[in-house]
């Protein structure tokens, strides 16, 4: 199988020529010192760990030797045909890595409220409400509008009349004064 081998082939092909057609050592072993390093950092960029990298660069290049007889330098260069085997060897590994288990849940305690936080939500609700009595009617009904209708302070203010300016006004001053309140209310 030893063919002809010409001036424009790169030293890596030539030398991935000779361990094709001799078996010759010295050949692989620049291809090796040529090789690993790169192997090695295209293995890290890839996601794997230093040693399993290693392990990957030693893999790919067992494969050079092991199959050599398959180069062609017509179909590609030393440095592509290479780079494929350590491409695949790559795309082997993810597919042979099993899929990561979801950890087990704990049991969820139920999400139906007790007694004591019923009786507490409604507390703060009686407390929420008597403040809001408090308040000024216009603050209280702007509050009431924002917060318990969701409605957008552009929406409040077309329904009402008044600029918008002065609904945020209402709002800003109504949240100030109910958290005064709940604080004398609220234990």
């Amino acid at each position: 199988m030893t063919e002809p081998v010409p001036e424009a082939l790169s030293e890596l092909t030539r030398d991935l020529l000779e361990v094709r057609d001799r078996r010759n050592r010295e050949a692989f072993g620049r291809l090796f010192d040529h090789f690993a390093p790169r192997l090695k950092a295209m293995m890290l960029r890839g996601g794997l760990r230093d040693g399993t990298a290693e392990d990957v660069v030693q893999d790919v290049m067992l494969a050079v030797w092991h199959k050599a007889w398959q180069f062609d330098p017509h179909r590609a260069d030393a440095a592509g045909w290479v780079y494929a085997i350590a491409r695949n060897r790559r795309i082997d590994m993810a597919r042979r890595r099993p899929l990561a288990q979801p950890e087990e849940m704990p049991e969820l305690e139920s999400l139906e409220p007790d007694a004591a936080q019923i009786l507490a939500l409604r507390q703060e609700a009686g407390h929420l409400a008597e403040a809001l009595s408090r308040l000024a009617p216009d603050q209280a009904e702007a509050l009431r509008a924002a917060y318990f209708d969701d409605l957008p302070h552009s929406r409040i203010s077309e329904m009402t009349g008044l600029p918008l300016g002065t609904i945020k006004s209402r709002i800003r001053l109504g949240l100030d004064r109910l958290r005064h309140e709940l604080r004398k209310i609220a234990p």
